[in-house]
């Protein structure tokens, strides 16, 4: 068992993370009491830390920050990526290497902390991060607990038993757990400074979103281009999806092994393709379109979680900086003939796009409606546009 100094002046933690290999790490409990199961996975962007948490593709995980002041610009109502606040979907825990300090943002509405707690996220802080990074680099994601009780009293043996007996992500649906009840339509475009957000009222285009936790901004882009976008159930069939008339279709992000989305997934994005219209695929949505391709999907190690990853587009020849957050990947070596590999991470070299020759179908693994580059990967959802503008007789637009 291995524990931290406590840099605070309680006598008993207030907040243990517990490992299932049996580590201990004491810390300073913040957001909402209770007890969350998850994988610890670390996190190395420097900012968008209510994106992060917000974002269902880190449902059933909990986030590490290597950034050391989380919480020192507030929290707001405009940075949450989730459709669905109310059903909270997103990381089910936070690790933090500092306390909390007092907002310091014009767009601030709260404290961080204020925030955890109603959004009913579990919190520590007062963890040597660093050395927990370490751990998890040389280790991997481990499946954990994050318990936080204000009175410092924790049944050490239940929580222990509570993180071995976790199953983890492998084999685990969460698709369906974080995706929409029922379609709906999105029309918001991006953030304008000093304006706030706009709508988009004479859409040229028809996107259907498959919802498999998908975020806000994502929808933002495709809205901003000009479409009209309908997000559809993870589960919703390929004839209904027809019956919608898209001219266009969007395979979304979200949480969990794609092995297992695949079951009911893999069908509907095949009958799809057999259609011709132009499809797009992020994260999630990206490793579902390669197992409906036949290529296979991994465990990785450790993940990639951040916001200063490089990725080469072979498109392009571009390095691009681009914000990460999977823990699975597509094996490049099982992409089938006539399938192509158009992005590689540079960090480890593994697969990062595809392209299905000869079809309007492509896909990436980051995050390309992110801005860590600050906007490097944009030109994706022009590309996407352009798929769609071709078929309708428009000129493109440039990438």
């Amino acid at each position: 068992m291995a524990t931290n100094t406590p840099p605070w002046s309680e006598t008993r933690p207030t907040a243990l993370i517990v490992l299932a290999d049996g580590t201990v790490i004491e810390g300073k409990g913040l957001g909402a009491t209770g007890e969350a199961t998850g994988e610890l996975c670390f996190n190395t962007a420097l900012t968008g830390y209510q994106e992060i948490l917000t974002d269902p593709s880190y449902a059933g995980q909990i986030v590490t920050f290597t950034f050391p002041h989380i919480g020192n610009i507030g929290a707001n109502e405009e940075d949450v990526e989730d459709l669905h606040p109310a059903a909270r979907a997103g990381a089910v825990g936070a690790v933090l290497r500092a306390d909390i300090s007092n907002p310091s943002s014009y767009r601030s509405l709260g404290h961080l902390d204020d925030w955890l707690k109603r959004r009913g996220l579990v919190a520590a802080c007062g963890v040597d991060t660093r050395a927990l990074t370490a751990l998890l680099r040389d280790k991997g994601a481990a499946n954990a607990v994050i318990a936080h009780h204000p009175d410092g009293r924790f049944d050490l043996d239940a929580l222990k038993a509570k993180a071995r007996a976790w199953s983890g992500l492998v084999g685990l649906d969460l698709a369906k757990d974080v995706t929409s009840g029922q379609s709906g339509s999105w029309s918001e475009t991006p953030w304008v400074w000093n304006e706030g957000y706009g709508s988009e009222a004479a859409p040229k285009m028809h996107i259907v979103a498959v919802d498999y936790g998908a975020k806000r901004n994502i929808l933002r882009l495709m809205a901003g281009l000009g479409a009209k976008v309908t997000i559809v159930p993870a589960q919703t069939a390929a004839a209904d999806i027809l019956a919608l008339q898209p001219d266009g279709i969007f395979l979304s992000n979200g949480p969990g092994d794609p092995a297992a989305t695949a079951s009911y997934a893999v069908p509907m994005i095949r009958e799809l393709l057999e259609i011709g219209i132009p499809m797009f695929g992020i994260c999630l949505g990206h490793q579902l379109l390669a197992l409906a391709l036949g290529a296979s999907t991994v465990k990785m190690h450790q993940g990639h979680h951040g916001a200063n990853h490089p990725v080469k587009d072979f498109t392009t020849g571009k390095v691009e900086i681009v914000s990460m957050n999977h823990g699975f990947a597509v094996d490049g070596d099982t992409l089938p003939d006539g399938v192509e590999e158009t992005h590689v991470s540079l960090f480890d070299g593994s697969n990062c796009g595809l392209t299905l020759t000869g079809k309007p179908v492509f896909s990436v693994q980051h995050h390309p409606e992110a801005s860590p580059g600050p906007q490097d990967s944009h030109y994706l959802f022009r590309r996407f546009a352009n798929l769609i503008r071709a078929r309708q007789g428009e000129p493109a637009l440039a990438e």
